[in-house]
């Protein structure tokens, strides 16, 4: 047996293990769709994204890896990214705050659990508010690399060892992990810390549809 072989095993269990999430994550009242790929995933958010005049970014490398934003733009949708080059900071505030009533808010998050259970740390807010409450519609793009099998405990715990130092590595942040590539807890005695508010989303908010859709390959961090 090849490896071509054994990545098709592997790739069998994942979507058995997406598709038992996609339950637990109906149950609670999200829209959800397993994507066998990210071209999938793709032409899913595009899909989504048709009737929204103002399309909001998150600042997900998962939606960056799907390369939609040039489309969306040729279609004549306002592109609210915070990311983009050469912004100022008042620049960033406003796009970010934009992104709270936008018609279609794009993001990932950095961990599901396989009961359905997602949980974010975030520096701003910005990415967690909006996920919550305001946009018209939230469309979460989630690779298989974020499942958890567990709980909260074991799904911060993922947050910490991965997406939290990487992250501030990415952003050049000054922090102990963007040098050590480890949390080391810097609560309270690091000013450009991006571990600052941590949301546990149970649930559907009642007033954001919301749009899951589960990757069969690893995306993001």
């Amino acid at each position: 047996m090849d490896q071509t072989a054994v990545d098709a095993l592997l790739a069998w269990q994942s979507t058995k293990d997406l598709e038992n999430t996609a339950e637990k994550l109906r149950a609670r009242g999200f829209t959800v769709t397993v994507c066998p790929t990210r071209d999938a995933a793709r032409a899913h958010v595009l899909a989504l994204c048709k009737p929204a005049v103002h399309v909001g970014f998150g600042g997900s490398l998962s939606v960056a890896c799907l390369n939609v934003t040039r489309e969306l733009r040729e279609q004549g949708k306002e592109i609210l990214n915070h990311g983009f080059p050469n912004l100022t900071p008042e620049e960033r505030l406003a796009i970010m705050r934009k992104q709270l009533t936008c018609d279609c808010f794009l993001s990932s998050v950095n961990a599901l659990t396989t009961d359905g259970i997602i949980v974010n740390i975030d520096g701003n807010g910005n990415r967690v508010c909006a996920m919550a409450f305001g946009p018209k519609q939230v469309v979460l793009v989630i690779g298989r690399n974020k499942l958890i099998k567990g709980g909260v405990p074991e799904a911060l715990a993922r947050i910490a060892a991965i997406a939290g130092p990487v992250n501030a590595y990415r952003l050049g942040r000054k922090t102990p992990c963007a040098n050590s590539g480890k949390c080391v807890n810097c609560v309270g005695v690091c000013p450009e810390s991006i571990c600052r508010i941590s949301t546990v989303i149970r649930q559907r908010p009642a007033l954001t549809p919301t749009h899951i859709l589960l990757v069969n390959e690893d995306l993001g961090l």
